[in-house]
């Protein structure tokens, strides 16, 4: 499993603005978008009761991991379960599908759906269920606009209108109830082992100040 490069940003509209001008005219647009130029991401995380996936977080822990279950503009016959890890400055991301009834029996507390000796990551949650006593704990919704470029295999996302749930059993429902956890753009850059210089030269990254903001944890704070 190789890493990536993962970097984000605070920018504000006027920033936005400018960037995404500039984008456009070397990228393209992610696939997926829709009509708005964008998609919106909905995901649940799964933390223990003594929160550690905020924990090792918010305490600058170098190495750490964290899963969710992930869809798309509600679309329930595409649902990833996915682990995301940090270590040495490096994200690395797994996935595997998991169809929505094994979603619904697993929010009902049926583990043994995620018993697939054929699927490693259903196993090792199904694992950690058990023996970190991780459970479903916040759902996190944003609207996602996305530009990539092939060379390093750049990625550029703008996420907005952050939105959160505790009503975790309610995932899968188009009309969940969320509330307003972050007024921001957090501009991401994802990409392998370089990034083009004109590309950098659009984000002008250089004077910006990076953060380590979370969307999961900012929720968890509301």
């Amino acid at each position: 499993m190789n890493g990536r490069h993962e970097l984000k940003h605070y920018i504000d509209v006027s920033d936005y603005a400018q960037i995404r001008a500039k984008l456009r005219a070397v990228a393209r647009p992610d696939k997926n978008a829709g009509t708005d130029g964008g998609y919106i991401i909905r995901s649940l995380y799964f933390d223990n009761y003594s929160d550690k996936a905020v924990v090792d977080k918010l305490s600058g822990q170098s190495r750490r991991e964290k899963f969710r279950l992930r869809l798309y503009n509600g679309d329930t016959s595409f649902i990833r379960l996915e682990r995301k890890s940090k270590a040495n400055r490096m994200a690395y991301k797994e996935s595997a599908a998991i169809t929505a009834e094994q979603c619904e029996a697993l929010l009902a507390g049926e583990y043994d759906c995620l018993k697939q000796p054929d699927i490693p990551l259903l196993m090792e949650l199904y694992t950690k269920i058990h023996y970190q006593h991780l459970r479903p704990r916040n759902i996190v919704e944003y609207h996602r606009e996305a530009y990539v470029y092939h060379a390093g295999n750049v990625r550029i996302t703008f996420d907005t209108r952050i939105k959160t749930s505790n009503n975790v059993t309610g995932f899968l429902k188009p009309n969940l109830t969320t509330i307003p956890a972050a007024n921001a753009i957090i501009m991401e850059i994802k990409y392998d082992g370089f990034m083009p210089d004109f590309i950098r030269n659009c984000l002008q990254i250089g004077w910006r100040n990076q953060t380590e903001f979370s969307k999961y944890v900012v929720a968890r704070l509301v």
